[in-house]
């Protein structure tokens, strides 16, 4: 949003210095590839396919190359709705289409990906069992709405379940990143630092003529924080303020 912007344009390098910004590309739904081990979420990905596009063709059953716009701003709605456990309701409010009609997207998302369908259901059925979820890397996260008598506390906790692991998981990774970056820094002994993480991106206060260098530190760091199925790919910036490197 334009206040976003505004705040974003506020923060500025100090003088002699420039902000690179780098930031993971859908990495939660890297994340559910990996995770569930879809072959096809999988391939997609190892193709550098436009992932959104792919999702199109197989919900609405079209070839790769006659997927429309608007086919394909839906897919991407149901990709990250996925994660989040997105009912119906709302990703007909997202989409501004009847229940009906985002019934059947998400019915038709879940035909193309069974493996998907069957991983998430197997992270709500376990923590209910349990009562909490784990990432990847064995944190917790305790949902003790997921056994409420309470309808509406059960669904938020069900939400929880499929929702925290794979978000937890990329939480998990960005401070793995963090580390890499914050450690290559120092034993580069350079004047750069790393200043700031927001979800899946980072941003370091990079002096000018160690510009190429941090680039370099930033890429590897994150790129190799762990490895998965599908590879990470990272978005990175220059700029002289946050706006401009975001």
């Amino acid at each position: 949003m334009e206040m976003g912007k505004a705040i974003r344009k506020v923060f500025v390098p100090k003088e002699g210095f420039v902000f690179l910004d780098a930031d993971y590309s859908q990495i939660e739904l890297r994340i559910l590839a990996h995770m569930s081990g879809d072959e096809k979420l999988i391939e997609a990905y190892n193709s550098s396919a436009d992932i959104h596009r792919a999702t199109a063709a197989q919900v609405f059953g079209v070839p790769l190359d006659e997927v429309t716009d608007e086919q394909r701003r839906n897919a991407k709605a149901v990709n990250f709705g996925i994660i989040y456990g997105m009912s119906s309701f709302g990703l007909s409010q997202d989409l501004s289409i009847s229940r009906k009609e985002a019934k059947e997207y998400i019915e038709r998302y879940f035909a193309s990906y069974p493996t998907i369908k069957t991983f998430i259901d197997g992270l709500v059925s376990d923590a209910k069992e349990k009562g909490y979820s784990l990432t990847m890397y064995n944190r917790r996260r305790e949902i003790p709405e997921i056994k409420s008598s309470n309808f509406m506390q059960r669904s938020f906790g069900e939400r929880v379940a499929m929702n925290a692991p794979i978000q937890g998981t990329a939480a998990d990774i960005i401070k793995l990143a963090m580390i890499n970056v914050y450690n290559a820094l120092k034993e580069h002994n350079l004047r750069s630092r790393l200043i700031l993480q927001v979800h899946d991106e980072l941003l370091v206060e990079t002096a000018e003529d160690e510009v190429d260098t941090v680039k370099q530190i930033m890429l590897d760091g994150m790129k190799n924080a762990v490895s998965l199925k599908v590879p990470l790919e990272v978005d990175l910036k220059e700029g002289k303020d946050w706006l401009e490197a975001h």
